[in-house]
């Protein structure tokens, strides 16, 4: 517990003292995110290089931490990493084509595989590599699209951080935690400056990151005191908000006829909330109830049988199946069809 309290204090501190650095910094580049009506809420220009402030202290705390971890497995998350987020930085100023990151984004993926990192719950060893390729690069898009809103993609990787973290040291993974730690006080000390209005945003370089590393985590978490075929549930839970986002818009741009993929818009969970008569910080702040929430039915998934497992797993299901159809008609969506 000593280890959590000094990364949390070290990385918080580094965050907050960082973020207004890279803020001068994309200001001094060019690295400005400006307005745009037909797909984007914010109406000032913001630079967006917050994610090299998230980056380099959670990686200041990784290094820190090295020499107790796995070091092939740790320089697999670490070179992962680095190259997701430098190519969101140069997408940030530069911008690149949608397969070129996604080439980047397998790559990446492919190095973890290549170190151990990865599904071993499912049977063939074909099946969890396809499985590990499709999870690492669905979570690290489902960040990226999920930077939609101030505040919202920290804030939803902050509170997911702090889950695994606390499942870490219920089993004894205190070196993962310490990671997740890390990746929660860097989210916080973020969104001091990230929260509504926002002075500067993360940028792809940051929820790209974000996207990986909890990708990577989620496979990293171990419960040795249940079955594998009930505890695969547990990541998917705590990171249920960035994947409904994500499901959702893929869903309803595919219904109206649009590339999900290279398509923007308004048309998120938080942008729905708002459409429905909530102001931006409370559509973030109940996305960040539905969070909490879904951590909390994690948890207990931790310890659940296999029939209390898929009981819960079924009504989540089920209510997810409910609001994807909700979200698709008013007074969340009047977009069309």
């Amino acid at each position: 517990m000593a280890t959590y309290l000094v990364v949390f204090a070290g990385v918080l501190f580094l965050a907050v003292v960082g973020t207004p650095l890279a803020r001068k910094l994309g200001l001094r580049l060019d690295a400005v995110d400006r307005p745009d009506p037909t797909r984007k809420v914010h109406t000032v220009p913001t630079p967006r290089l917050g994610g090299v402030a998230i980056f380099l202290s959670t990686l200041i705390a990784i290094l820190f931490l090295g020499e107790q971890y796995n070091l092939t497995q740790l320089g697999s998350i670490l070179v992962g990493a680095a190259i997701i987020s430098l190519m969101g930085l140069w997408d940030d100023r530069f911008s690149l084509p949608p397969l070129v990151k996604l080439i980047g984004q397998i790559g990446a993926a492919i190095l973890l595989i290549l170190t151990d990192v990865r599904i071993s719950s499912f049977g063939p060893l074909w099946l969890n590599v396809a499985l590990t390729l499709v999870w690492v690069v669905g979570i690290t898009n489902a960040f990226n699209l999920l930077d939609n809103m101030d505040g919202l993609s920290g804030g939803i990787a902050a509170i997911a951080a702090a889950y695994f973290a606390l499942m870490c040291s219920f089993t004894g993974q205190y070196l993962v935690g310490a990671l997740s730690v890390a990746v929660m006080a860097a989210c916080i000390g973020f969104l001091i400056y990230n929260w509504n209005p926002a002075t500067i945003f993360m940028g792809d370089s940051g929820s790209l990151f974000l996207g990986f590393v909890m990708a990577a985590l989620g496979i990293k978490l171990r419960f040795p005191q249940n079955v594998p075929f009930v505890t695969w549930m547990i990541p998917p839970l705590v990171l249920g908000v960035p994947i409904f986002d994500t499901t959702l818009v893929t869903i309803s741009r595919l219904r109206r006829g649009l590339n999900p993929l290279t398509t923007p818009g308004k048309d998120h969970t938080s942008h729905r909330l708002t459409y429905a008569g909530f102001s931006r910080r409370e559509a973030v702040l109940i996305l960040y109830i539905v969070g909490f929430v879904f951590g909390m039915l994690a948890l207990f998934i931790t310890q659940a049988t296999v029939a209390e497992g898929y009981i819960i797993g079924s009504a989540v299901f089920a209510a997810a199946l409910y609001a994807l159809w909700r979200m698709e008609r008013p007074p969340f969506w009047t977009g069309g069809r």
